[in-house]
Formats: C-alpha cells, structure tokens, sequence
C-alpha cells in the first residue's frame, strides 16, 4: 500500500508560513494598537521597554492556544460563522493565562503591562485574525465569480427570504459554476422588506413579481421556503406563466426530514406542489419510533408506489427485521437496492412470494414471525378489474381474508389493510372487493388477538397506473390529455403521506376500525389537467389540446371517504378520524367468501361472480351495490 508523503517543497512551505507571518503581523498591530490608546497616543518610555518585553510572551500565549483549539487547522477561504467560536475560545484562555500571571508575578517585567492592555489587546487580536479570514475568503470567492464570468449566469429571483432562503442565497452566491446569479429576493413579512438577505435586497411582496422581474430583468424564479403554502405557490407558477419564466422549488416538510435545504435539492415545480391541500404533518414521530423501533415488520406489495414508500419510512424508525413481499422480481429489486443505502438498510429482507399462495405465506410468517403487517398488496385500476372480475376477488378479497388467517395464527399483533375512498358505496369492481376485504378483516378481529384495521384514503400523486403519469405521458407526447368528463373529482394525496397515514392507523389501531383522513376538497381533474400542461411550459387548449372521452365502466364522477351511516370520530390526530362502522355478522361474511371462493375455483364466468359479488354488498356491506 503506498505511503502518503507530505510535500515539503518551498512552495507548500510557504503555503503554511504565510497565515503564520499575517497573523505575527496582526498581533503585533494589535499590541501596538492597545498602547497607544490606552495612554493616550503618549506611552511612558518605562511602559514601552516593559511591552517590548512582555510581546513575546503574549504572542507566545496566543500562538499556543490557536493551536490547541485548531484554529490553524481552518483554511481561510473557508471560513464560517460556526467557526468563530474556536478563535473566542482560543484568545480568552490566552488573555485568562496572561491576567494570571500578571496577578502571581507583579514584579516580572514580562507579564508587568496594565490589565488594560492586556483586555484591548485581546479584543484587538480576535477581531484582527477573524477580520483578515473573512476578507480572504470574500476575495476568493470574488475571484471564483470573476473567473466563472464567461459562463452565462442566470439572473434569479428568490421567493422567501427566511431561513431556507438565506441558505439558498449563501449557496448559490458560493457556487456561481451552477449558472445561476442571485439578484434579490421577495417575502410577504413586512419586516423583512427593504433588508438585506446575503448581502442582496428583499424587493417586495410575492404580488409584486411580474413589476420586479421586469425591473430587474430576472431570468429565472426559485421558491425558497421550505414549508411553503401551495397558494403560494399556485400565485408564484400562475404570475410567472403569463411572462414565461421558469419556476423551480426548495424541497417540501416531507422531502428533507432534517430541515436543511441544498442547491443540489432544488428541483422543478411538481404538481403536489399546488394541490388546493396542503400536507398533513401528522406529527408523532417519536410515537411512531416507539411502535416500529426494534419490531419485526412485513409490508405486502412492497414494490408498489405505496408499499415502496411505507418501506422508506419504516427502515427509518429503526425496525429489528423489515420484511418486503412482492411478487414482481424487478420491482423488489430496486426498493431492496433503494433501501439498502440508507441508515438501518441492514434490517431489510426481500421475499418474492404471491400473497394468495397460502403454503409459501405460511412459511413466510413461520420463518420471520412479524409483530406488524402492513398490507398494501392489492389489484387497484377501475377499468381493468371491471373486465378481470374472478382476479380482482381472488387478490383483494380471498387472498386478503387468507393472508390475515395466517397472520392471527402465527401470533402478528397488528395488521393494517391500505383501502380506497372507492369502498364507500361502491359502483366498481375494485371499490366492491376492498369493501369485502375491509369486512372480512373486522370479522377476523372479533376473535381477539391480532388487531385489524384499515386505512381509507384518496388517489395517491405518482402513484403507477395513476393519472398524473397518464397526463404527464400525454403531454410529452404533444396531447391530447384525455379527461373523462369536465364535471370529474377526485381526492388526492402525496405518497408520503400516504405511508405516513398507513403508520399512524397502525400505531392507533385498537381493532376493528376503518381509519379516514379529512383530505379536504377534492380537485376537478380538468383542473389537474391544464396545471400539468401549465408545468410544462404550455398553455392547455392551445398548446396542447385537452379531450373529454366520457366516464369509464366503474367510475363514479364524485369519490366519497364516508357515508353517512358511518359515524366518524376523531382520534388524537386532528384530521385523522376513525369510521364507526358495524361487522357483519360472522355467519353471513363467511357463507359470501365460501360462495366467492366456489366460483372462483370453479372459474366461473366474470357475469356470475359480478352478480354475486353485488349480492354480498348489499348484504354483507348494508350498501346499495353498484349505483351511478
């Protein structure tokens, strides 16, 4: 193995001398300083013998203890405030020594000069060694935006002049490689307009943008706060439409956990981003550490957009074991992979298993023995299981009546079913089989022991098969964007927090209840549509043309989260709620499930199990089954 040499060349031996020289010189202009203003611009000829003296002394002292507390370790170019405390700490201890050595030996000439000088001086010193770094690192980075010049700079505006603000300007002011030139920014607080963020003025208030771009010829336009409104930010993407600026975005709550915003994070205006909701920050992170911290946790359908994210934020709780079944080989592969670079990725075990192979689950439990079970394998778009009946029962509703069994009888303590606002009075095949699922998990419930939920939410943002990425294809493709009807809502929701619903259900579930989160208004896909098509730098009707092709078989023009037979109640979490919604009664779920089970062996035509299947709601679910 080659040994690393030091350089001794004249050159590198410079290098390290020139900080020393300047830092002699400043504690030398500092001594001097304190003198001549301590007596007045008129020092004694007895006073200036007895400084002379003590100089080497203080500089002695001082020289140690900037070494002892690494200051010299610090390159000057890259010099920060959170270094400042060494230099403090530094020249204190030293001024502490030299007043105690003053008091011991008063008649040392050495350490004989007033206690006066000695406090000037120190002052002097600190502001001298942190004044010269300062101005070296500010030439620096002078120099590195001199010589970057003849790169064309983009002159950015900055939305948000708080905390992540002011770390984006420090930045990319550091970093003019990456193009960009910050030219000030805008915030709504009245106290911060007329100052100044990283040396660059706030302009104005966000209502101001289109007259402030126009004065400052700005080229480009960043939000910068981190928890930032999407009124705000639909405002910021609508005034920079109509005068074709780009918009780009400091991560979200949910995307920097930690609170710290780099110029590397910065990314595009996404569609969450101006959702007429805003994130719900479930809080309970700590609860939630408690619950999954050092459990044995299985996630089914681990590949998909929702099980790959509960994934995420269960390694990061620190789970003992994280199980992840999936049946699709590819799709575990990578959320193994993702999951595996990050803190706690040792605790992941990948399993390719099908949920309805009764044999390969049971041994699956047996060899694992999880404590939680967050079930989120299911067949989930509308139109295809209209036309694949005996599949979507066998998946949703037989194999999930199965996999809870098993999960009872090797002793699971908590199992959480994901279903969809499609349940609720159902008219598709998908929103029948979750409700089956949901009722056949509150009939296991009843004999105690392992303690089942559910969890109801809307569309997930992103999720595969979604419409976001439909939209999205279509765009590229130049359109049409094909809308169902103009009349058309829908729920929705981010990924994250999704998952993060799915935990907190978990961690509140007491069994038997079909958990509901107050999503707020639901949104006109149209709508949905055109901001997309805004995104992309279009103009939606113009650019790229938005067609109505009329509702699909199973489509409801309206989502509903609950009926008005099923009560909700508030739980801790202010927009969480927990529907008060009866089991049936054991007899009945089990002779629907035996007679879905028959003709599902017997592969009876999709006609038969969809007439029976209406039969089971109405009976079982106490719903009128499949009504426009």
């Amino acid at each position: 193995m080659p040994v690393e040499t030091r350089d001794t060349s004249w050159g590198a031996v410079l290098r390290r001398a020139v900080p020393l020289i300047a830092d002699l010189a400043i504690m030398a202009l500092a001594y001097a300083a304190a003198y001549v203003l301590r007596f007045n611009f008129n020092v004694p000829a007895e006073h200036l013998r007895d400084g002379v003296c003590a100089f080497v002394v203080v500089v002695a002292l001082q020289f140690t203890a900037l070494l002892l507390f690494g200051c010299y370790r610090l390159l000057w170019r890259f010099i920060s405030i959170c270094d400042v405390p060494r230099f403090l700490y530094a020249i204190a201890s030293s001024t502490a020594m030299l007043m105690l050595l003053r008091l011991l030996l008063p008649e040392v000439r050495v350490v004989r000069p007033p206690l006066s000088i000695t406090l000037i001086n120190s002052g002097f010193v600190l502001g001298g060694l942190l004044l010269a770094r300062v101005v070296w690192r500010s030439l620096c980075e002078n120099g590195q935006r001199v010589a970057a010049g003849g790169n064309a700079s983009r002159r950015t505006l900055l939305v948000g002049a708080g905390n992540a603000g002011n770390t984006v300007a420090r930045e990319l002011r550091n970093r003019s490689a990456v193009g960009i030139e910050v030219i000030g920014s805008l915030d709504d607080d009245p106290a911060k307009q007329g100052t100044f963020i990283q040396g660059l003025p706030v302009c104005g208030c966000i209502a101001d943008l289109p007259r402030i771009v126009r004065e400052l010829h700005a080229q480009d336009v960043i939000v910068t706060m981190v928890h930032v409104p999407r009124a705000v930010v639909r405002q910021v993407v609508h005034a920079c439409e109509e005068i074709r600026l780009p918009v780009r975005i400091a991560p979200g709550y949910f995307e920097i956990l930690d609170g710290t915003v780099t110029v590397s994070q910065l990314r595009e205006v996404d569609i969450a981003d101006l959702l007429g909701r805003e994130e719900v920050d479930f809080g309970g992170e700590a609860g939630l550490a408690r619950f999954v911290g050092g459990q044995r946790v299985l996630i089914t359908g681990a590949g998909g957009t929702i099980g790959a994210e509960l994934a995420r934020q269960v390694v990061r709780l620190g789970p003992a074991t994280l199980v992840l079944v999936e049946r699709n080989e590819n799709a575990l592969y990578e959320i193994d992979r993702g999951l595996r670079s990050l803190p706690g990725g040792q605790t992941v075990v990948p399993v390719v298993a099908d949920i309805g192979d009764v044999v390969r689950m049971r041994a699956v439990l047996a060899a694992h023995r999880p404590q939680i079970v967050l079930h989120a394998a299911a067949h989930k778009h509308v139109p295809m299981l209209e036309s694949n009946v005996g599949e979507a029962v066998r998946n949703n509703v037989l194999a999930t009546r199965t996999l809870g069994e098993q999960a009872a009888a090797a002793g699971v303590g908590v199992f959480v079913q994901l279903s969809t606002d499609k349940a609720v009075n159902p008219i598709s095949i998908m929103g029948t089989t979750k409700r089956l699922a949901e009722l056949a998990l509150q009939d296991l419930n009843t004999a105690g022991g392992t303690r089942f939920a559910a969890v109801r939410f809307g569309n997930v943002l992103g999720a595969s098969g979604s419409v976001v990425p439909l939209f999205r294809e279509q765009i590229r493709r130049g359109g049409p964007v094909t809308v169902t009807h103009p009349d058309m809502r829908r729920y929705f929701m981010t990924v994250p927090e999704a998952a993060r619903l799915v935990l907190q259900a978990a961690a509140m579930a007491a069994g038997g209840e079909i958990f509901i989160l107050d999503m707020g208004e639901p949104v006109r896909i149209v709508e949905l549509a055109e901001e997309m098509i805004r995104l992309s730098g279009l103009r939606p009707y113009e650019d790229v043309p938005v067609q109505f092709i009329g509702r699909r078989p199973g489509e409801k023009l309206f989502e509903e989260l609950s009926t008005d037979a099923e009560h909700a109640d508030k739980t801790r979490h202010a927009r969480i709620f927990v529907g008060k919604i009866p089991a049936a009664p054991h007899t009945v779920v089990a002779n629907r499930l035996r007679t879905l089970q028959e003709l599902c062996a017997q592969a009876a035509p999709d006609d038969q199990i969809r007439a029976e299947l209406m039969r089971d709601v109405a009976a079982v679910g106490g719903l009128e089954p499949f009504r426009s």
